[in-house]
């Protein structure tokens, strides 16, 4: 009951997603019960082509019956098509329009999350699991309405034509239901595990990749081939268990619904025998009766299909209900057009109720730069996030220009204050896009003055392509040291008054050290800049030095 009353909240939950194609909806709706209304009318006319044309040797009435059957499958057929293309598109774009919410709500998420998460796992909730969904709502769901008016109607018509014979191919329909129930409560826990093992291998994958240079290097290839295996076994045995369960909870309940087409022949072969019904309605009842056995089971293993959505529905949900630690007030206002006045009062903050930073104070007057300095570990990173507001302090308050930046609106504050991370990360995309990134609108002057300043004009032009050079995933192919002035352009382009970065220097040697620190030092003149470093050739550009310590 409480597996039931799960899936049923997950879906009621994805409804809100349905309601901006309601109107569409009701089309496709209307249209499939038009389709199914023809297609009830095919059995029937195999009664009137018996009874009424064939047995009576009547030619006029053989016409009239083979051009109605015609017709209905001709209409049946078209709109069928009709729904179901409809249908189709619109879950397409009710599943896009889920894809985009998660994904502007993993935008909102804190790097904590990310540091927790597998990116393998989040990208299998966005991509497979609503993918299955999408297949779940186009393939099943519309079949819901077309199975259930033609079991209406056909139950209908089979009642009118011999009601004896109607009831008899209800008497095994509450085992079928028992059993199906039976194997589909067991079929839940099973299909939450394939997701969960496929979800391992893309993050095992994603790693491996990422880190094909250390397996390499240190001659773990075939080790990390075994822990591929491994998983991929995994997978395997989860996948046949619930394959097990699912085949189960089709075969059995319809296995009991078929035997009961046996009984109808003996005993409509009797009525007929008697005399008490005609050969024509016999024929008819066993046209509806072959045609219920498909929606029947259809439905039934709709449950089925049900419960591998909600299991992909409660992965995706459990994305949107990891809440945001920073959220923007109802009440935040715009940015001021200040020059950039940086003030730290008392700021302390906590990681999981270990302090890192402990009224911390200090202040940047705008144009100058500042460099924080410390050893690993003592905060200095996290410092960085609470500038861009990744994280609110516990206690104490950060202002650029007299203002709380938790009382900024989010957009302004980052484009007011922008963060150059210690590794940079650099999109699949041309050099020039790249620059521009935060500034879409940048003029081709614009960026290539940010390149100058950021010292990295010359290497560009050197290029085939120059600016239109469509640059490797994640920069690859350039140097650690071409990668941060690379960055450093794209945050002068950006132009904020506040500009931020997180050990610009870390991974390079002396030699390239030292030309970022003359770059940084020209390129930052009579700009809000805050440096945190633990290099003293960089710190000695800055206008002030705060050393944190324990």
């Amino acid at each position: 009951m409480t597996d039931t009353k799960a899936l049923l909240a997950g879906y009621r939950r994805a409804a809100r997603f349905l309601v901006p194609y309601r109107w569409r909806l009701v089309y496709v709706l209307l249209t499939g019960v038009a389709a199914t209304s023809f297609g009830l009318v095919q059995p029937y006319t195999s009664k009137l082509l018996i009874d009424e044309a064939l047995l009576p040797r009547d030619w006029s009435r053989l016409i009239f019956v083979s051009a109605l059957m015609v017709a209905a499958t001709v209409f049946s057929f078209a709109l069928n098509i009709l729904s179901s293309y409809q249908y189709v598109r619109v879950s397409a774009l009710v599943l896009f329009d889920m894809r985009v919410a998660v994904y502007r709500h993993l935008q909102m998420l804190s790097p904590r999350f990310w540091v927790r998460s597998k990116l393998g796992d989040v990208v299998s909730r966005i991509n497979n699991d609503i993918s299955e969904v999408q297949r779940i709502a186009a393939d099943s769901l519309l079949s819901v309405l077309s199975n259930v008016v033609f079991l209406i109607g056909a139950a209908a018509i089979m009642a009118s034509l011999n009601l004896k014979l109607f009831l008899l191919s209800l008497i095994v329909l509450p085992f079928s239901l028992w059993s199906l129930r039976y194997y589909q409560s067991r079929l839940v826990g099973r299909v939450k595990l394939v997701r969960e093992r496929g979800a391992d291998i893309g993050s095992f994958l994603i790693e491996t990749l990422l880190g094909i240079r250390v397996v390499i290097t240190a001659g773990a290839e075939k080790r990390e081939v075994e822990r591929f295996r491994a998983r991929n076994q995994s997978f395997l045995d989860a996948l046949l268990s619930m394959q097990m369960a699912s085949f189960l909870a089709g075969a059995v309940p319809g296995t009991l619904i078929t035997l009961s087409t046996a009984s109808i022949f003996l005993y409509g072969g009797k009525l007929v025998i008697d005399g008490e019904m005609s050969t024509g309605s016999l024929v008819a009842i066993m046209a509806y009766h072959g045609r219920l056995l498909a929606p029947i089971q259809n439905l039934m293993s709709l449950y089925t299909n049900l419960v591998s959505g909600g299991v992909s529905l409660a992965r995706v949900f459990e994305l949107f209900d990891t809440q945001p630690e920073v959220i923007e007030s109802s009440l935040a206002v715009a940015a001021s057009a200040g020059p950039g006045d940086v003030n730290c009062r008392d700021v302390t903050f906590a990681y999981d109720g270990n302090s890192v930073l402990n009224k911390l104070s200090f202040h940047v007057p705008a144009g100058t730069i500042c460099a924080i300095v410390g050893p690993s570990g003592i905060g200095k990173s996290t410092l960085a996030d609470l500038l861009v507001r990744f994280y609110d302090p516990v206690s104490g308050d950060i202002q650029v220009d007299g203002q709380d930046l938790r009382c900024l609106r989010l957009q302004d504050l980052r484009r007011q204050v922008m963060l150059l991370d210690q590794a940079p990360f650099l999109f699949q995309s041309t050099i020039r896009d790249n620059i521009a990134y935060a500034r879409p609108d940048a003029t081709d002057e614009e960026i290539i003055e940010a390149a100058r300043a950021a010292a990295i004009h010359q290497k560009i032009i050197s290029m085939p392509d120059g600016y239109q050079t469509t640059l490797a995933e994640r920069g690859q192919g350039l140097s650690a040291g071409e990668r941060q002035r690379l960055a450093l352009a794209r945050a002068l382009v950006a132009n904020p008054k506040v500009l931020v970065l997180d050990e610009p220097t870390s991974a390079l040697d002396e030699e390239n050290e030292r030309l970022i620190t003359e770059t940084l030092a020209i390129a930052l003149a009579g700009r809000t800049a805050i440096i945190i470093t633990h290099r003293p050739a960089v710190a000695s550009i800055a206008h002030q030095v705060v050393t944190l310590g324990r």
